[in-house]
């Protein structure tokens, strides 16, 4: 059996490693492409960026700084990487399923809110998965409206 991917939520994108260019990058996606950020979106400590909302279901994330980033658990293993993120379902389901599956994964808990949980993994050629769970992100719009 498979994971249950139930749809694409975000694409992260490196910026410059200082985030010099971060400002022209919003005022592209903004002026060039009409998108806006969302300005409810909590700053990752020691990781400057920003989210461009696209439509219903949907982010940019826009990442910046150095890597490793603050938050790398190891060579291969930060969520500062280019990478595009699903949601599942059940993270605990998911996480279960990749376990017996054998697949090779890592963690982070907590970063992009308090009861977020973002599982990484990497397909044969290198590019990095994430996968979060639905209704614990604000790339949801129906989930931007959060207290």
């Amino acid at each position: 059996m498979a994971v249950k991917v139930l749809e694409i939520h975000h694409t992260g994108v490196r910026v410059d490693d200082e985030a010099n260019l971060l400002k022209a990058t919003q005022d592209f996606y903004a002026d060039v492409l009409g998108l806006q950020c969302d300005s409810g979106r909590p700053t990752i400590p020691g990781i400057p960026g920003a989210w461009v909302n696209v439509g219903e279901v949907g982010q940019i994330h826009l990442i910046g700084g150095p890597q490793p980033s603050p938050v790398a658990r190891g060579p291969g293993e930060d969520p500062t990487r280019p990478h595009v993120a699903y949601a599942v379902e059940s993270i605990a389901e998911t996480r279960a399923e990749l376990d017996r599956m054998g697949v090779k994964y890592w963690v982070i808990e907590g970063l992009v809110s308090p009861d977020s949980t973002q599982i990484f993994m990497n397909d044969p050629c290198g590019n990095m998965v994430e996968l979060h769970q639905y209704d614990t992100c604000r790339c949801r719009a129906a989930n931007r409206t959060k207290p």
